[in-house]
């Protein structure tokens, strides 16, 4: 029988932990909903809902189809990606980066999905602050380098403050992508009834196309499911830092139908139905094919309206792309307020600021997205492990466990390889997912094959 480990072999990160008191949590349409909200919003996400690799894209079956395919994608995020996740913060009061060492260990949990996801939050951070930039300086008279220094900057100063502040900034400026996907829609809408797949797809051959053949139905609904759930992974393990600063359950079921769910069948819904309607009527389609628009949803900004104020429009999704920014910043605040607690958050969250500055100004941010979807789906393997873990232990957080738990990182490593087998050359359909499901089946396995290092109690609280 194994000896139970000391308290005091416990990292200090872990010891120095705190719950979120009952006084510092609010109602999830004041925090949850419309912080992941304006993630959804942000235009990098719904903007390729309907595109893909082959002809039609993930029209390729109709948009009835294509909807339904987000639903599905949509209801995954919730039930799978974040609500354990969710549950277990509101339920210890404690960030991601401690409840994560149940499943990876008190040291592993250090690395994985510690101090890591933090980094990797300010790469996200530098991609954001390429491309709004460069959307500024089209009608700001100001260098975008100098542009992607104040944006880094304030950022990170408002992601610092902490998810208060990142919500206040995510409560109103979401409106704006949201009223304009709304018109967008309405100029639009009359002609989706008369959108045909087949003649989509002869457009796109007629104007030189060499994508591969149209999509099957699974191969839309895995498509669509790639796209959604790789966008959200890391911001699914996240969970638990909206579920701590959640007053019960409720609020975290409510935080994730509207601020993930609804958020995404409405956004990326509206870009599918969009797109559609542009290639439903003949005029829009001249304007289309001549633009080189492609299945970009916002590209189709400049189609349906005139050239002056699709620029202004495009300006406005730039401005409205600052909450996910700060989002960013704040999972990577968070990550660093734990992991290092004795090190300045200001030090240390500036340095990360700066490097996502570095990035953005020198342009190597502009070439990351697809380094970025080979982590996201690495995420999958981590939702599925914290899941299983928490189904194991009867719907609770055992505690930090000893060292590197074998089963988490064993379940990691081999969900991770499934992740990025598309990323090799190996067809894998809705990767993420698989790397999900493997991540589970697996920890279960190890789980009971007995692969699990002791739970360290937790010296009583202050």
């Amino acid at each position: 029988m194994s000896t139970q480990p000391n308290p005091g072999q416990l990292p200090a990160y872990i010891t120095s932990a705190t719950p979120n008191p009952a006084d510092k949590r609010a109602p999830w349409y004041k925090n949850t909903a419309p912080t992941y909200a304006g993630i959804f919003l942000w235009f990098v996400f719904w903007q390729d809902a309907a595109s893909g690799s082959s002809l039609g894209g993930t029209l390729a079956q109709g948009v009835s189809f294509a909807f339904l395919s987000l639903v599905v994608s949509a209801v995954v995020c919730h039930y799978l990606f974040y609500l354990v996740p969710g549950l277990l913060g509101v339920q210890t009061g404690l960030p991601l980066y401690i409840v994560g060492t149940s499943t990876f260990g008190a040291k592993g949990g250090f690395l994985m999905p510690g101090f890591l996801m933090g980094i990797l939050q300010f790469g996200w951070l530098g991609v954001n602050t390429y491309f709004s930039s460069l959307a500024l300086a089209e009608v700001i008279p100001v260098p975008a380098k100098v542009i992607m220094v104040i944006w880094g900057v304030l950022a990170a100063f408002v992601g610092l403050k902490g998810i208060q502040y990142v919500a206040k900034v995510a409560t109103y400026l979401p409106l704006i992508p949201l009223v304009i996907l709304i018109v967008l829609l309405a100029k639009t809408i009359g002609s989706v009834g008369d959108f045909n797949a087949a003649k989509l797809v002869m457009i796109q051959k007629a104007a030189g196309s060499t994508a591969a053949a149209p999509l099957g139905a699974f191969g839309v609904l895995a498509a669509i499911l790639t796209y959604v759930v790789g966008f959200f992974a890391t911001a699914g393990a996240a969970g638990v830092d909206f579920g701590l600063n959640s007053r019960h359950k409720h609020d975290v079921q409510m935080g994730g139908l509207v601020g993930i769910a609804l958020a995404i069948i409405a956004t990326a819904g509206i870009a599918l139905m969009v797109v559609a309607g542009v290639y439903g009527n003949a005029e829009m389609t001249a304007v289309a094919v001549k633009n080189n628009a492609g299945l970009n949803a916002f590209k189709m900004i400049a189609v349906v309206f005139s050239a002056n104020t699709a620029k202004w429009l495009m300006f406005l999704l730039a401005v409205a792309a600052f909450p996910p920014a700060c989002f960013s910043s704040f999972i990577a605040a968070n990550s660093f307020k734990t992991t290092l607690p004795n090190v300045n958050p200001f030090i240390s969250v500036g340095i990360g600021a700066a490097v996502s500055v570095i990035l953005a100004v020198t342009g190597l941010a502009g070439d990351a997205i697809g380094v970025f979807v080979i982590i996201g789906a690495s995420f999958g393997p981590i939702c599925g492990a914290m899941m299983v873990d928490y189904l194991l232990a009867g719907g609770k957080w055992t505690g930090p466990r000893a060292g590197f738990n074998p089963a988490g990182w064993v379940a990691w490593l081999l969900g991770f390889i499934v992740g990025i087998l598309p990323n090799l050359g190996v067809n894998v359909p809705a990767a993420p997912v698989a790397a999900f499901v493997i991540g589970a089946v697996v920890y279960f396995l190890c789980a009971k094959a007995g692969l699990m290092s002791v739970v360290v109690p937790l010296p009583a609280r202050r």
